[in-house]
């Protein structure tokens, strides 16, 4: 499964009709959460009953497909039953669904819409959305309209986006290039690599810091308290402080992206650590620069492309592989602001996450601690994480 996705043109009356959609599938969404907390023993068909109920109840909710309702009452069920899964493994949070109070999608399934060309699609349920023009470099017309599975309309600060769900085979062939590396991740370096290569933390929100905050003081200083609604120039400033924080993320997944492509086409086993960043980012000195390193976003580009190239990712326990020495396997106690490994047993010196990287090899190559980890084309949880602009 890949996701292609396009940024579509769209009308002032268009984007009311899209905002309208958005907000009912929400609605249908929440009803559905509502309707399983007071009820018992709501399976997943249950809520896809509910879905007509409330077309029949709501005009408005009749006016949206009857298939993106279903769509909507799956996401309820996807949040109910990994409630269930947590709680069943003892996984803490659980999870409790919540309600959605800022919906940002909704989402066709096989009706509800149809192609008109290459680059042009047109929406046909009750709400008039109508023809949109589709801007991107990919063209659908080398994929059958059959392998679509789902078309979803995405709002974000800098327009709205069409994506397309397609179902084909993203398995490809690649020559092995004999080689295996460890990764350990980190603040001063992104990744280091057990054969010694280190690729330094490009510090996106770091490096625009100032620009964020000074666009957060010129929208706080244009709202109004009480007032409802807020000024056309609040959310003007509002919208360029979301535009700001967009281009970061993006910044943030493209260089996550590239890193892990790399990465993968040079080596058949990739072992990498196997980190709690929610965890993590409980600390409250370092939680800013954790979350601006984005270990989560690389993490999930490496399982997909090893996936895609048939290569191995393993991910391993990071317990102990800075304090180890990997040259004879003493533990080395340090403190973090300690970066350099010296051994006392037998003299060995490295870079600390140099020595880590490979304490993480050794780790992967023994087959310990595979939790998560997706091996020669596995199939993972990440088949659709793939997003082509």
């Amino acid at each position: 499964m890949i996701v292609l996705e396009f940024k579509a043109r769209v009308k002032p009356a268009q984007a009311t009709a899209i905002d309208d959609a958005i907000r009912t599938s929400q609605f249908v969404r929440n009803k559905a959460v509502r309707y399983w907390m007071d009820s018992q023993k709501v399976g997943k068909y249950d809520l896809s009953k509910l879905c007509k109920d409330l077309a029949g109840e709501f005009p408005f909710a009749k006016k949206l497909n009857s298939m993106a309702r279903q769509a909507a009452a799956e996401r309820a069920w996807s949040s109910i039953s990994r409630f269930y899964e947590h709680r069943k493994k003892g996984i803490k949070p659980v999870g409790f669904p919540k309600f959605k109070k800022h919906s940002r999608s909704v989402e066709y399934k096989t009706s509800g819409w149809k192609l008109l060309g290459p680059k042009r699609i047109k929406f046909t349920d009750g709400f008039g959305i109508g023809e949109l023009r589709l801007i991107g470099t990919y063209d659908l017309a080398r994929y059958d309209e059959s392998l679509i599975k789902r078309v979803r309309l995405v709002r974000r600060a800098d327009g709205y986006y069409v994506q397309f769900c397609i179902q084909v085979n993203v398995q490809v062939q690649s020559e092995p290039s004999q080689k295996a590396v460890g990764l350990d991740l980190g603040l001063r370096y992104f990744i280091a690599a057990s054969d010694g290569t280190v690729v330094e933390t490009p510090q996106f929100y770091r490096k625009s810091e100032r620009r964020l905050n000074r666009a957060n003081r010129q929208k706080s200083r244009k709202y109004r308290k009480g007032a409802k609604p807020q000024s056309r120039n609040y959310h003007k400033a509002r919208n360029r402080y979301a535009r700001k924080h967009l281009r970061v993320s993006r910044q943030r997944n493209e260089w996550a992206k590239s890193i892990a492509y790399c990465v993968i086409q040079s080596n058949d086993l990739v072992a990498y650590e196997d980190l709690n960043v929610k965890g993590l980012v409980r600390n409250r000195h370092l939680a800013k620069s954790i979350s601006d390193a984005g270990w989560s976003t690389f993490r999930c580009w490496l399982e997909y492309f090893g996936r895609k190239y048939g290569k191995a990712t393993v991910a391993v326990p990071p317990h102990y592989t800075s304090q180890d020495c990997s040259n004879c396997g003493k533990r080395v106690n340090k403190a973090l602001s300690v970066r350099t490994h010296h051994c006392p047993h037998c003299g060995y010196e490295a870079d600390r996450d140099v020595n880590a990287a490979i304490n993480i090899l050794r780790l992967g190559l023994t087959t310990v601690g595979h939790t998560g980890s997706y091996t020669l084309g596995e199939i993972g949880p990440l088949a659709e994480l793939e997003q082509s602009c």
